[in-house]
């Protein structure tokens, strides 16, 4: 049988398609092409909870859910890149004006996805455990922090720095942190040790455990708290217990001149305490001593001088 030359070139033809077909399915099935932000191009950290986390190199769209955290990002110079917090993030003043994803324990899952974050922030809590789950199995980075100490909080700051490329900002916030923390304690070594209570509510009266940042934060600033034995976190404490205690100095809570604890609940429960009988109540801003953030440092300033008034 005879062959045109038409036909050889149609055959011809036919034979370099097939074969070019096989080769590009022959390398799909074998190298697939990686896409931004896939593996290949994701850094490795361990976060808080002991997690590994692969995250993009300077994340680009980021979500925080919790006020310290936001406060975090803010200092390290991130305000552009952040495109949620939780509705309680109000400071600095920007992060009112960012958009809102729920509240700190209840976070709206789809508006957070609807914000197509490469990464997401969280303060450490069973009650997120869900979310985190579920981010997870969409593969949006979850980033946990978890400092249970004053100078841990500067730690994670650091860490905080990595994981977003601002390390070298996150180095000099911490430093300087960590100086002031070390000033604390240098002026306060050598004082007496006062006694102290700290009021976080009254009806029922609620205080700080062992395990707490406030329980720290007396320790450094030169105090010893009366519950700072406590195993509980936020134990309950009796009027009678306090009294028993006898604390020398009252510590309680107060913001723009807003008293989260009454004075006059104080010294009438209280009466008979040295703190009472000689005007020691001191009271402090709640922002600057329960968030663990940039601004736990002033807290620390401002308790110290309140016990140690001289």
């Amino acid at each position: 049988m005879r062959y045109s030359p038409l036909t050889t070139k149609f055959n011809a033809f036919i034979f370099a398609l097939a074969a070019l077909l096989l080769f590009a399915g022959c390398r799909g099935a074998g190298a697939p092409a990686q896409k931004d932000g896939d593996a290949g191009s994701r850094r490795s950290f361990t976060d808080g909870l002991g997690r590994a986390v692969s995250i993009a190199p300077n994340p680009q769209r980021v979500i925080s859910l919790a006020p310290n955290l936001t406060e975090i990002l803010f200092a390290l110079g991130l305000e552009s890149r952040i495109v949620g917090v939780t509705s309680y993030c109000d400071f600095p003043e920007a992060a009112t004006t960012k958009e809102k994803v729920g509240d700190t324990l209840q976070p709206n899952l789809e508006k957070i996805i609807s914000l197509k974050p490469d990464l997401v922030v969280v303060s450490t809590s069973s009650q997120l455990e869900n979310l985190m789950r579920r981010l997870d199995q969409l593969a949006i980075p979850v980033y946990v922090t978890n400092p249970r100490a004053v100078r841990e909080v500067a730690a994670s700051i650091r860490s905080m720095g990595e994981v977003t490329g601002t390390s070298e900002r996150a180095r000099d916030l911490a430093g300087e942190m960590e100086s002031r923390i070390d000033a604390v304690e240098r002026r306060v070594r050598g004082l007496p040790r006062p006694s102290v209570l700290y009021v976080l509510q009254t009806g029922p009266l609620i205080t700080a455990g062992r395990n707490t940042f406030i329980n720290d934060l007396i320790n450094i600033a030169g105090g010893k708290s009366i519950s700072g034995d406590e195993t509980a976190d936020y134990p309950q404490f009796s009027r009678e217990t306090v009294v028993a205690r006898a604390p020398e100095v009252i510590v309680a809570p107060s913001s723009h001149g807003v008293e989260f604890v009454k004075e006059s609940d104080l010294r009438r429960d209280f009466a008979t305490t040295p703190a009472i009988r000689s005007n020691r109540i001191v009271w402090v801003t709640p922002d600057l001593v329960d968030r663990p953030g940039p601004r736990i440092v002033e807290g620390l300033e401002q308790l110290a001088k309140g016990l140690h008034q001289e």
